[in-house]
């Protein structure tokens, strides 16, 4: 079990209290998952509360002997109820905060009352951003966690080749690469911020399937198997000439990657080899393109420029009516974290070391779809691959 160093949690509270005295915010509460994990090391029921000035404080509900074990954080404290929070801020010698940041974007209204109750009240603001670009910005170690993801969809590719035949369907293929993957470790959950956002290790399958638009925000979508969760694989049968895309989410020791490769059982019809080479010539532009510094929507408005002059305006990046605004979206500990490369984020900016997955496609409706997607991180001269399988498409 790698458990998280404790200079590194405290590299990043350090960071975010930094965020906090910009934001003239007194304290920081979190209670989220994910948050939770990138700043405790656990992910053990309660809350982290965090002072512009201090220590930050792990108030943990159950399991106490679990997040001991697991954090590496100094203070640790077994807690029952928001109600307790006073009298353990005032053992610490901590005054009780006028604001407080909170998760508004996850957190549910009921619990963020009763925690803003056992606060006295204060005034709550947002704190969502500053924790978010704190996330952004990934260290050595975490690049490292990443990179062993990254071994794990390599895996999964060169597995297609050995089980992919005609006539199998696409959540027989899914279930195939799926047991790869947990194999070589993949933890099975893949965490998404956004509400209602839900993924299953991601995206398999071929044909006129991967052309179908879904709910989800994502370019591609699936028919599924039930209209309980109707995105990914279904039980269509894989037949020749026609688009298999593979969209695979890694996640190993909770830090993801996300990458897609295609594959067909004899040739594919010209116009989808094109655009396949096309949305490779589109990252291509970006590896180059995306230097500390730029504009996370300066990016993306370069990307769909170039894919309407290539004559795929009605087809990047979703079928016409269904297209999705980005290009690219943050990954770490969640598949939906900053950076987000996408319309109107023109006032956002690279800095070196986010990391994020870039998937130009193109969707041809009663066809198929294509396309390409890597993770990568920011570097001082562009892009470096964090995720690296073959990106031919693979003709058997």
């Amino acid at each position: 079990m790698r458990i998280t160093p404790a200079s590194e949690l405290k590299t990043r509270i350090a960071k975010l209290q930094n965020e906090m005295v910009i934001h003239s915010l007194k304290a920081v509460l979190m209670v989220q998952n994910a948050d939770l994990f990138y700043f405790t090391g656990a992910i053990q029921q309660g809350a982290l509360y965090v002072p512009a000035e201090g220590e930050a404080l792990y108030l943990v509900r159950k399991d106490y002997a679990r997040a001991r074990m697991e954090s590496g954080l100094k203070e640790i404290i077994p807690f029952k109820s928001p109600r307790d929070i006073p009298g353990v801020l005032a053992g610490f010698g901590y005054a009780m905060p006028e604001t407080v940041g909170m998760e508004l974007d996850v957190i549910p209204v009921a619990v963020m009352q009763r925690f803003q109750a056992g606060l006295g009240g204060c005034a709550v603001f947002d704190a969502t951003p500053l924790i978010r670009n704190v996330r952004a910005v990934k260290s050595a170690y975490e690049i490292n966690i990443m990179k062993d993801a990254a071994l794990i969809l390599d895996k999964v590719c060169k597995r297609v080749p050995d089980v992919l035949c005609e006539g199998l369907t696409d959540l027989e293929l899914a279930a195939e690469l799926e047991f790869v993957a947990r194999k070589a470790g993949h933890q099975g959950l893949v965490r998404m911020r956004g509400f209602n956002n839900e993924i299953f290790f991601g995206h398999t399958f071929s044909g006129t399937d991967s052309a179908v638009p879904t709910y989800s925000d994502t370019p591609l979508g699936g028919v599924g198997l039930n209209p309980s969760f109707p995105q990914g694989a279904s039980y269509k049968k894989i037949h020749r000439n026609e688009p298999i895309t593979v969209d695979f989410v890694g996640v190993f020791d909770g830090y993801i990657v996300d990458q897609t490769r295609m594959f067909s059982i004899g040739e594919l019809p010209e116009k989808l080899m094109k655009a396949y080479v096309d949305m490779v010539v589109i990252q291509e532009h970006a590896k180059q393109a995306a230097k500390p510094g730029v504009a996370w929507g300066d990016l993306y408005d370069e990307c769909l420029a170039m894919a309407c002059d290539m004559g795929y305006g009605d087809n990047f990046m979703g079928s016409k009516g269904a297209q999705v605004s980005f290009v690219g979206h943050g990954v770490g500990v969640e598949l939906d974290e900053y950076p987000f490369i996408a319309r109107g984020l023109n006032d956002q900016k690279l800095k070196e070391n986010m990391t994020f997955a870039f998937e130009p496609k193109a969707v041809f409706p009663g066809l198929g779809a294509v396309g390409i997607e890597n993770t990568f991180r920011v570097g001082e001269n562009g892009l470096k691959h964090l995720t690296f399988s073959n990106q031919e498409l693979i003709v058997l």
